[in-house]
């Protein structure tokens, strides 16, 4: 079973605002003429990396539960400006929603076996998925997801 992170995704309301952001990083890229990479920069490198990439993702918090997910392509150590090691995760630039579940805050990231992640709404839950994200929000909130 794969393993995945698990990170807060501070600044974004709602899963479309993360998409949007994505998509602007994405065009600035390629105005720069870098690569058109979805990259999220840490500071802690996982020690699991080999286990993360067999099929791991990125699950987003956004507004105290889980939201959605982005899958890991790969994980880059790297040393910044002043020397100081980092953790590039590469990730799909795609974003899946998932069936929300709340959570609560935490820094950093953490990682959160595959049996515990939250299934996507696309599978099973077809007509949940197309719901708004905020009338999701709301149901889950009054008991009725």
């Amino acid at each position: 079973m794969a393993l995945h992170l698990i990170k807060l995704c501070v600044g974004a309301d709602s899963i479309r605002d993360l998409q949007d952001w994505i998509k602007e990083r994405l065009a600035e890229k390629r105005r720069k003429k870098q690569p058109p990479e979805h990259i999220h920069t840490t500071r802690m490198m996982p020690t699991r990396a080999d286990e993360l990439l067999d099929g791991g993702s990125l699950y987003w918090v956004i507004r105290g539960e889980i939201a959605c997910r982005q899958a890991l392509i790969d994980i880059r150590e790297y040393k910044d400006k002043e020397g100081v090691r980092r953790c590039q995760l590469v990730l799909n630039s795609n974003v899946v929603p998932v069936m929300p579940r709340p959570r609560g805050p935490f820094q950093g990231w953490r990682y959160l076996n595959g049996k515990d992640a939250p299934g996507d709404l696309t599978r099973g839950a077809k007509g949940i998925a197309k719901l708004p994200e905020e009338m999701r929000r709301e149901l889950r909130e009054l008991g009725l997801l």
